[in-house]
């Protein structure tokens, strides 16, 4: 196969947006003259801007008319189309593009008449990383990796603001480090009464400064002293060069503890131990990361029998102490 023309599907959420980064890379280790594409949501765009190892990015509108969006895929004249996230819609638009090699996951129905291969992920048994079950789309093309690391690119004039706004933040050299309080409703995670006894704790250490990371900051942990409301007001690529400076991250489970394991920036984050939400499906990858989890016995004590809505409450869970001793552990 010579300079294949590759399309990467993946129009869906931040997470799992940083976590596709690998594949670009590693398929450029074994096609260095590919061509390689990526279809995202505009919100998602900025987790691909810079990138070395993709030579287009294309938008994916859900309410565009599908005619349009076909012709704009036929003209790549592709070789290849890998669907991370397969949707029937989707799969039908690619169908009609006459990308004769399509990949997805799973067999649905409509994969099984449109002639598309598929990648099994046998109901996640064993379990592994979700980066490394995308990876499996690339195995297809003959390509073998096990580097799951995830990465985004800052232009060299974004080092530079960055810089410049770590200096103005932190002008006695303190560490910054940031908290992101909500999660989107996506994983579990604790009260914001425990992310303000966190970040009362943390503000008394005077060599740090707290910048809470959230686009839109919580009532409860609004208006505090000495803390950098950072990300208010920013688009996505701003809040990115933002995330670089941090030298830590405290969160749950969620999109902004990737970026900042793709910027490299050290990462604190609370999981659930259930599969679904499990470290070792969704943990952060290329950056020195620590992992909080409940006691083993938590979940058969406590578990709401609803991840999204468990707050680690409770003997054996997470709150503000645990978090702020192993946070001084991190940065020791």
């Amino acid at each position: 196969m010579k300079n294949p023309k590759i399309l990467i599907v993946r129009p869906d959420r931040i997470g799992d947006v940083v976590l596709s980064t690998p594949l670009p890379r590693e398929i450029k280790k074994t096609y260095p003259d590919s061509h390689i594409s990526i279809l995202l949501r505009e919100y998602t765009k900025d987790l691909y801007l810079n990138n070395p190892h993709v030579n287009e990015i294309i938008i994916y509108a859900p309410d565009e008319n599908p005619v349009s969006l076909i012709r704009k895929l036929r003209s790549g004249k592709f070789d290849f189309a890998l669907t991370l996230l397969p949707t029937e819609r989707l799969n039908w638009i690619l169908f009609f593009t006459g990308i004769r090699n399509r990949v997805g996951v799973g067999h649905k129905f409509y994969q099984f008449v449109t002639n598309s291969k598929s990648v099994f992920r046998n109901k996640y048994i064993p379990l592994r990383h979700e980066t490394d079950y995308c990876l499996d789309e690339i195995r297809k093309l003959g390509i073998e990796t096990s580097n799951l690391d995830s990465e985004i690119f800052l232009s060299e004039e974004e080092k530079k603001k960055a810089v410049e706004r770590k200096n103005e933040f932190c002008p006695n050299g303190e560490r910054l480090i940031g908290i992101n309080s909500t999660s989107g409703n996506s994983s579990p995670n604790i009260r914001f009464e425990e992310y303000f006894n966190l970040i009362k704790k943390l503000t008394s250490l005077s060599s740090l400064k707290i910048a809470v990371t959230d686009l839109v900051i919580p009532d409860e942990i609004s208006r505090l002293p000495r803390v950098i409301y950072l990300n208010v007001g920013n688009n996505l690529r701003d809040s990115i060069i933002n995330f670089s400076i941090l030298d830590l991250l405290i969160s749950s489970s969620t999109g902004p503890m990737h970026i900042a394991a793709a910027l490299k920036v050290k990462t604190v984050s609370m999981f659930c131990p259930l599969t679904a939400c499990s470290p070792k499906l969704w943990g952060p990858r290329g950056n020195e990361a620590k992992i909080i989890l409940p006691e083993d016995n938590y979940c058969q004590a406590f578990c709401p029998g609803d991840p999204k809505v468990c707050r680690f409450e409770g003997t054996g869970g997470i709150d503000a102490n645990m978090i702020f001793e192993i946070v001084k552990s991190a940065l020791s």
